[in-house]
């Protein structure tokens, strides 16, 4: 392992522990502020996926598939808030559980009747279909490089909007003390609403971005939303900071766990040994990290409550 490939390893743990943080920050924003549990948010994130892909096979447009998709994916997040979440606001969290994940089975079903079972690939954009050199010595996918970017921008735009707007303001207030800030005048509930639009953007953004990246299909939703679950776990929930910080962790752990792991286990174990312990290992990696932050920091690293 050279210095080369750490490298590069570390920018896809990067560009990975981004693409988390922007299907966690809307989660844990919807969490903190009204106390529901969402488990749809992976079905926007899917829903984004399909939508990209298919705007983009036809019209050749990668920008116009991402609006298209974040537009498309907003609007049914609206018509869902409308018809279910809205009703959950007053439940406990397992009545929320059991409902969203509920929609989840829909959504699965209702993707397998418009798009198939079968998975479908999405073109990486021309442009940005081969390498950059990076440091003079690194040659890293140009397209992974756009993905750090929209990761970086969306961390920017989401802490502007939390930190120096009338609306951050809204938020914080909900995220810290959802009584008080309605006692004071503020509409959580419409506070909620755009902020549910947000999250769904966010998620619709990051399935749009994946979608060149990796295969588009059923699940996708459920699949990554562990993941995102033990980012808002680790960074505090209701804290956009926390969710950027974990989702880094995250994301960096994960990737070293499963590119690094394997070989230095094969310098010291058989390689039989290896093959079987290092995947079994790596898989729990953002597990084990979880639990060491909680044996210090209960409430996450950046608890909004705290």
């Amino acid at each position: 392992m050279d210095a080369v490939f750490l490298l590069e390893q570390a920018l896809n743990g990067l560009g990975y522990g981004l693409m988390l943080f922007l299907l966690a920050a809307g989660l844990t924003l919807v969490f903190g502020i009204m106390d529901t549990l969402n488990l749809a948010h992976g079905a926007l994130f899917m829903a984004g996926g399909y939508v990209s892909a298919t705007v983009h096979t036809h019209t050749g447009s990668f920008l116009l598939a991402v609006v298209v998709a974040m537009a498309v994916t907003v609007a049914l997040a609206a018509l869902l808030e409308a018809a279910l979440v809205r009703r959950l606001y007053a439940r406990d969290h397992l009545s929320q559980v059991l409902a969203t994940f509920g929609v989840v089975l829909v959504a699965d079903d209702v993707v397998k009747y418009l798009w198939g079972p079968s998975p479908i690939m999405a073109d990486t954009p021309s442009a940005l279909s081969g390498p950059v050199e990076l440091f003079g010595f690194l040659h890293y996918p140009a397209y992974r490089l756009l993905l750090l970017g929209a990761g970086l921008g969306a961390a920017l735009a989401l802490y502007l909007l939390v930190n120096h707007t009338r609306l951050g303001m809204w938020v914080r207030a909900g995220a810290s003390n959802r009584a008080m800030a309605e006692w004071m005048g503020v509409r959580v509930r419409r506070v909620f609403a755009l902020v549910f639009a947000i999250g769904a953007a966010l998620a619709a953004l990051a399935g749009a971005l994946v979608a060149p990246i990796t295969a588009v299909q059923v699940g996708m939703g459920e699949s990554i939303l562990i993941p995102a679950l033990v980012v808002i776990v680790i960074g505090g929930i209701g804290s956009v900071r926390g969710a950027l910080v974990a989702s880094l962790l995250v994301g960096l752990v994960d990737t070293a766990g499963r590119a690094l792991l394997p070989p230095l286990l094969r310098e010291v174990l058989s390689p039989s040994l290896a093959a079987d312990v290092g995947p079994a290992v790596a898989s729990i990696a953002m597990y084990l990290l979880m639990a060491g932050v909680l044996v210090f920091k209960p409430s996450g690293l950046f608890p909004a409550r705290a």
